[in-house]
């Protein structure tokens, strides 16, 4: 019954299984498909991307400084409810995960191959790791921290639902418009975040086995191997979907976070240890005197090379970080209560990116050492195939046993408990902002996820992921301005 009385519930379902299905039965359809609608869009709607991600950060950094930093998120007399580091560390946990161990040598190294092209090598080097930074810095912190500060103030001062519509309805009113509008918004907030957990779904799948195909010295024919995992993957989410294992999920992804710090820290200091330090913090001043120029950067006057890859890379990151803004907003929000809007910002966007920094830092310089000072075949390897580019790198270091063995939990760790807490937010998204959504709404999200990683992963391409991903989050774009409209008339409200 619970279906049936559920409308936006059997619309969301319908739409993510008619895409997971249309991805089973013809994979090559729907990657060739989206890849050409989201190319496309793109070309037509790239600087408005640019431009509202950027106005995102600045909207934040004001925010921050305002008379309005002063704000609780929830009553006046409320407290946080953990300590600061513990707050900060699930932070980042929940806002990155396996994509970290995916792309933190890979990614730094492929813009290399294209920038080299066009300056020398030692300037190509800190320009890819400076496009590295900006993609997975300030502007990705600050989507996050608007969205998760729409859904803590109005659902903790404003004691609203926690959904998309809610803060729609509170600022503008109960009619037709406002529940037309704010029903499509929870709806394509769904969609967005499927796909986009689907997403990493297919990440988590592909390190996993190119670092068991390390390990082992064993090269899978076919997609056997995946298969495999993606049905160990399966059990391991769709069992905790059935009880409740809040706090043994946080446990969880917090072990993969130390995992992950660890392995960093390893790196560091088993490497080339005054290379990456040196790298690190040239990485900082490139970065800090150079990420706002760059928000706005359109690269307009490029040969379509440079065009190809600004659309296939940077603005498919900004709607990625869309795609995932609900599910990571609304967790952020959850264990954000009663901190200041000044302290919530600064938190949830300056730490995180000093942390991705350093990731890259020392990830993408061990990469950058291997291809500038070494005959090692670190650039054969990223074009070959880039999930084996942090095995190949751990390889070269002691302990390489050990830290693959490592990487592969965390990995595993990381969209187990992703996939988790995106089931019960979706099944709460779909339920009316239901705080406890029943077991049954749970596991039907927790198939439709693992179908839309199948289909991820039957794409066996990583681009033809990031196209699916790009195409299913390009609406919330315009959602994620509205939801800041409310939020600033809300404050000026306030205030007065």
């Amino acid at each position: 019954m619970q279906f049936v009385k559920n409308p936006l519930l059997l619309v969301a379902l319908g739409i993510t299984g008619l895409i997971a299905a249309w991805g089973i039965l013809d994979t090559a359809g729907l990657a060739a498909f989206s890849s050409s609608l989201t190319k496309t869009l793109f070309t037509s709607r790239g600087w408005f991307i640019m431009l509202t991600v950027s106005v995102l950060l600045i909207v934040c950094i004001w925010l921050a400084f305002s008379r309005y930093g002063r704000i609780k998120l929830g009553h006046d007399d409320d407290e946080p409810e953990f300590s600061t580091v513990s707050w900060l560390t699930m932070l980042f946990a929940a806002g990155m995960g396996v994509g970290l161990l995916y792309f933190g040598a890979a990614e730094p190294i492929t813009h290399f191959l294209l920038v080299r092209d066009y300056e020398n090598e030692q300037r190509a080097a800190s320009l890819a790791l400076f496009v590295t930074n900006f993609h997975w810095g300030l502007h990705a912190w600050a989507i996050y921290a608007v969205t998760a500060l729409v859904f803590a103030y109005f659902g903790f001062r404003k004691d609203c639902p926690t959904l998309m519509s809610a803060p729609l309805q509170h600022t503008f009113g109960r009619n037709l418009l406002t529940r037309a509008v704010g029903a499509l918004s929870d709806l394509l907030a769904i969609v967005a975040i499927a796909i986009g957990l689907g997403g990493s779904v297919a990440m988590g799948v592909f390190q996993v086995q190119a670092g068991l195909e390390s390990l082992f010295s064993y090269q899978a024919e076919g997609l056997w191997l995946a298969m495999v995992i993606f049905a160990a993957l399966c059990v391991a989410y769709l069992l905790p979907l059935m009880v409740d294992l809040g706090k043994g999920m946080a446990l969880l992804s917090n072990a993969a976070m130390a995992i992950a710090g660890l392995l960093m820290i390893f790196v560091l200091l088993a490497g080339p240890t005054h290379f990456l330090m040196s790298g690190i913090v040239e990485a900082i001043g490139t970065y800090v005197t150079g990420v706002l120029p760059q928000g706005f950067r359109t690269f307009t006057f490029f040969d379509e090379r440079v065009s190809d890859w600004f659309g296939s890379w940077t603005l498919t990151y900004m709607v990625w970080w869309l795609a995932w803004a609900p599910f990571v907003g609304v967790f952020i929000a959850r264990i954000s209560r009663g901190r200041t809007i000044r302290e919530f910002i600064l938190g949830v966007v300056l730490v995180p990116t000093a942390f991705s920094i350093c990731w890259f830092g020392i990830f993408g310089g061990m990469g950058f050492f291997q291809a500038l000072r070494t005959d090692g075949p670190i650039l054969e390897v990223v074009q070959a195939n880039a999930n084996e580019t942090t095995f190949f790198l751990l390889g070269t270091l002691p302990l390489s046993w050990l830290t693959t063995v490592a990487t592969v939990i965390a990995a595993f760790l990381f969209i187990v408990t992703s996939v988790v807490s995106a089931a019960f937010v979706l099944a709460m998204f779909s339920s009316g902002g239901n705080l406890d959504p029943s077991v049954r709404v749970k596991l039907v999200w927790g198939v439709i996820l693992g179908a839309l990683g199948l289909v991820m992963i039957l794409s066996g391409s990583i681009d033809a992921v990031k196209s699916i991903i790009a195409l299913g989050a390009m609406p919330f774009v315009y959602i994620v301005l509205l939801l800041m409209v409310c939020l600033l008339k809300a404050l000026k409200k306030e205030a007065q």
